[in-house]
């Protein structure tokens, strides 16, 4: 039998089973990560930390030699976006200073199956607006979670996400910027696979969801403009207004009880 071109991969719930492992390896390196993200710190130093979990979990990055944009393989197990970065920051040097707002995403493989998430970290005293954004671009990630449910249209999840951050922005007082360039995606035998899940749109519409499905919803939005930039580094995404962005992500797994987050620390069943 022939799969067709561009279809969703679907997981049995063996499979499933093990992305769940491969998300608590991320789940809890991210927690390791954002422990250590002080003012001081550099985003080399996390980079560090989140290998050694790797080592200890007997796991391998999603990451590290990855390809894209026509870029040099990606020379990283983390991206770690500061500020006016909204995703794929290379860690290097960089020091940490009170009042930025970091972005950690990272992917973990365990037995041939990918687990990918993101935190926002609030690095010591960050002005409220920042504060704002991050909790924004979080509680959208969860409102797309709550519709990967069989039966669903995949741009429920979009038009969920983007209902969360207008009211979020209306309640600020502020018009946030949805990214249109990045968006999910699917995950599972590869880290990025069919489909590409937009942050944004009306609902309805796109594939039905199945069980045994995986996504990975990942809202990016920022203080001012969408509009984003491709850094020289070729991996690097910046704000071309260089303004602040937030970045919020779980890779969440389609079954007949319900969404199941599988890169949440706790077992999380929506």
């Amino acid at each position: 039998m022939f799969k067709r071109r561009n279809a969703i991969e679907i997981k049995s719930p063996d499979q499933l089973a093990v992305m769940r492992a491969a998300g608590l390896v991320v789940a809890r390196a991210l927690q390791a990560m954002s422990d250590a993200a002080v003012p001081g710190a550099t985003t080399a130093d996390l980079d560090v930390l989140a290998r050694d979990v790797l080592a200890d979990h007997g796991a391998t990055s999603s990451f590290l030699g990855y390809k894209a944009h026509g870029a040099v393989p990606y020379p990283g197990v983390i991206c770690a976006s500061v500020n006016d970065e909204v995703v794929h920051g290379i860690p290097g040097p960089r020091v940490l200073r009170e009042g930025d707002l970091l972005s950690i995403d990272f992917g973990a493989i365990v037995d041939g199956w990918n687990g990918d998430a993101a935190v926002t970290v609030l690095i010591g005293d960050v002005a409220p607006e920042r504060r704002a954004l991050s909790a924004v671009t979080e509680a959208s990630l969860w409102a797309g979670l709550a519709q990967a449910r069989v039966g669903a249209h995949l741009t429920d999840i979009s038009h969920a996400i983007e209902s969360a951050i207008v009211a979020g922005g209306r309640e600020a007082g502020v018009e946030y910027g949805i990214v249109a360039e990045y968006g999910g995606h699917g995950i599972g035998s590869r880290m990025h696979m069919e489909p590409h899940i937009l942050n944004y749109g009306a609902p309805g519409r796109g594939p039905v969801l199945r069980a045994g499905m995986a996504l990975a919803i990942e809202p990016m939005v920022t203080l001012g403009d969408p509009e984003v930039m491709l850094l020289a580094d070729a991996w690097t995404v910046s704000t071309a207004d260089g303004g602040c962005a937030a970045h919020w992500e779980h890779t969440v797994a389609v079954t007949d009880d319900g969404p199941w987050v599988l890169t949440a620390l706790d077992d999380v069943r929506l």
